[in-house]
């Protein structure tokens, strides 16, 4: 499984997503994507890829997109 197929699953599975909505996904804009489904989704994301999120990052992680920019600082290329 590719990095992008294991970062599309996290959110499809925590937020109960198609892939096809993955694109437009926006913190408190999208159904499940509250701050419990954050907190749900922060945990997947390090425990998926193995790393503990600075705070920074979790308070930033507002978006799909934005959240591929983010995993990038620690190595991760969602490609």
């Amino acid at each position: 499984m590719t990095t992008l197929e294991k970062y599309n699953a996290i959110f499809c599975n925590v937020l109960q997503l198609n892939e096809a909505d993955l694109s437009n996904a926006v913190f408190k804009q999208t159904p499940l994507w509250n701050s419990i489904g954050h907190m749900s989704l922060l945990s997947a994301l390090e425990d998926e890829f193995d790393i503990l999120l600075e705070p920074m990052d979790m308070m930033a992680l507002q978006s799909y997109q934005q959240g591929k920019v983010i995993l990038s600082k620690y190595g991760i290329i969602i490609a």
